[in-house]
């Protein structure tokens, strides 16, 4: 069997020195379509070093974003990389990420679940500098064709939005180049780039990276919910429901909640994400943004 489950849930964790500059931080940012308009001051946050702020969801492509894909070499994991999808994906901050430094990330598989007719690997990966604790990362990746090995299916969550019409709803439209831009903080895949390789993989044309969209629309909740501050975001989680092609635009709808009932604070954000051309189909759902 390609995925020893015994094997992989108990090998030692393996770690990785990472390292990353203002350049990283301010490439990332443009892959997610910042820095429009150029001069507005809200965005030269994500753009000028000398304002710059890091979106939490860096934490994704820090360091080449070598942490998820690389989960496919742990032991017991012998997979083909075609047959996997990135089906949810988890970023927890246990302080600001700094503009710029090194950090020790520690990645395991934490679990294997059978599905049936797909395996999800859940990886997870904690990162930490001198200075202790940045982050806690969690993805699961849907492997097609390895289940059925009488393995435990896993939880299955849901988070149901609320019956009422969203408190926030923006638009973000993906540039024709955007996915071009974004596979330069790491992640490689031709599916993103190569039209001859996405009609290969199923698709008439690339698709925009899963990561990407789950970044974007962080940031719109960000900039619309948090008055701008990437340093009340504590944690961000959602699941990867359809694809996105470059040129499209995203609906990203809000609905927002303070611990309390205050209105103000502290609470959580859940989100519905959606491409409006091709009639509102669904792109992240079980989105929750949790926020001081």
């Amino acid at each position: 069997m390609p995925i020893d489950v015994e094997r992989a849930v108990s090998a030692e964790p393996s770690s990785t020195r990472i390292s990353w500059g203002r350049k990283d931080v301010q490439l990332y940012h443009l892959g997610l379509g910042a820095g429009v308009p150029a001069t507005e001051p809200g965005e030269l946050r994500y753009t000028l070093e000398s304002r710059l702020h890091v979106l939490p969801s860096f934490a994704t492509v820090a360091g080449g974003g070598l942490g998820v894909m690389g989960g496919l070499s742990a032991p017991g994991i012998d997979v083909d990389a075609t047959s996997v999808l990135h089906g949810a994906q988890t970023v927890r901050t246990h302080r600001p990420i700094p503009v710029e430094g090194s950090a020790e990330q520690t990645a395991s598989v934490a679990a294997v679940y059978d599905k049936g007719k797909a395996a999800v690997i859940v990886l997870r990966s904690e990162t930490a500098d001198e200075d202790g604790p940045l982050w806690t990362s969690e993805a699961q990746l849907f492997v097609r064709g390895e289940g059925g090995f009488g393995g435990e299916r896993g939880p299955s969550p849901r988070t149901e939005v609320p019956e009422r019409s969203p408190d926030r709803e923006v638009r973000r439209g993906i540039r024709e180049e955007q996915a071009l831009l974004y596979r330069l903080s790491g992640d490689w895949n031709p599916l993103h780039a190569d039209p001859e390789f996405a009609r290969l993989a199923g698709f008439d044309r690339p698709i925009l990276h899963g990561l990407c969209s789950y970044g974007m629309v962080l940031k719109a909740v960000v900039d619309t919910v948090l008055d701008g501050d990437v340093t009340r975001v504590r944690s961000y989680s959602t699941r990867f429901a359809g694809v996105v092609f470059p040129g499209e635009t995203l609906r990203v709808s809000m609905w927002t909640q303070s611990e309390g009932g205050s209105g103000r604070g502290a609470g959580s954000v859940q989100l519905a994400v959606t491409a409006i051309e091709r009639n509102e189909a669904p792109v992240l759902t079980d989105a929750v943004v949790e926020h001081s």
